[in-house]
């Protein structure tokens, strides 16, 4: 018996030439038997079968429970339908209160923002152990009350910010993606290093920034605080050149996020993980959006 079970088959066993073997096409009196030759109706009823293996559709991600490119960016399209179907909600929402009242009513914006926030930490934390599409789709449908109510604000102060942020973030969402597609550009482990380091940079400065708002250190006509003080550059505000900046970290985020998802499909990754692909893609496009709007209201804002 051999010592890997796998091999415990009668074929892998030395027979006793004086007693008939078990298996089939198993050597008879010492010599090796070959098998019958199959019958007409056997061999066509063999290439039937592998015509229709051939003729049949490859296997998709349901059928083999693994992760695929197509079937995150399904997953991926119906994330962002919740986010713009709560973004109606909070766009109306925020909208309506304004022109009965005067004022913008913060409830939405800050409701999706703290618990798109919250659900986002959750899923990042727990992601590990285990995957929970509710918290994904509870996560987009929060961000998507955060983004129509602040998107709401800005159009009434900017009539046609709107659009225009839209347009922008697709077109880098769209030039990322095809660049990555034609293999033009690729996450490094040196550019990844740099990015984040910009990123906690990035973090305190905004920080910062809003602490000096809150506590009324800065002048209340600097609308996006320090973001709205004009630099040595030219005059330019300080907003729109680390907005640029910050174009570039998303673009790059959003490079590691495709990469990301490729080598989920490379590893064989359960299909579920999908979902994950998908919720990274969206809250990088979030912050891209935001910071875009955002860097158009300081160009074209009344600070």
């Amino acid at each position: 018996m051999s010592s890997n079970f796998a091999f415990n088959n009668p074929a892998f066993q030395q027979q006793d030439p004086r007693k008939a073997a078990t298996y089939p096409g198993a050597p008879q009196n010492g010599t090796y038997a070959p098998p019958p030759a199959p019958t007409a109706a056997q061999a066509a009823a063999v290439n039937a079968n592998l015509e229709g293996m051939y003729a049949a559709p490859a296997a998709g991600a349901i059928e083999t429970d693994r992760m695929t490119v197509e079937d995150t960016i399904w997953k991926t399209v119906g994330l962002f339908a919740i986010l713009v179907a709560t973004a109606v909600v909070g766009w109306i929402w925020t909208a309506t209160s304004f022109y009965n009242t005067g004022e913008a009513n913060l409830v939405p914006w800050i409701v999706g923002a703290l618990g798109g926030f919250v659900l986002a930490l959750v899923v990042m934390f727990t992601s590990r152990k285990k995957v929970r599409p509710a918290l994904i789709f509870g996560y987009a449908a929060f961000e998507g009350l955060f983004i129509g109510a602040i998107s709401a604000w800005f159009e009434i102060i900017w009539p046609g910010i709107v659009m225009q942020a839209t347009l922008a973030t697709l077109a880098v969402v769209g030039v990322t993606l095809a660049l990555f597609a034609s293999g033009k550009v690729r996450a490094s482990a040196k550019m990844t290093k740099i990015v984040m380091i910009a990123m906690f940079g990035y973090l305190a400065f905004s920080l910062l920034n809003l602490i000096l708002m809150w506590t009324n250190v800065l002048p209340q006509e600097l609308m996006f605080g320090m973001r709205s003080a004009p630099s040595p550059l030219f005059g330019i505000p300080w907003g729109v050149i680390i907005g640029i900046l910050v174009v570039f970290m998303a673009a790059y985020s959003l490079v590691l996020d495709f990469d990301q998802i490729q080598q989920g499909v490379r590893n064989g990754a359960p299909r579920k993980y999908g979902w994950l692909g998908g919720f990274g893609i969206m809250v990088t496009v979030v912050w891209l959006y935001v910071e875009i709007l955002r860097m158009l209201a300081i160009l074209r804002g009344n600070n």
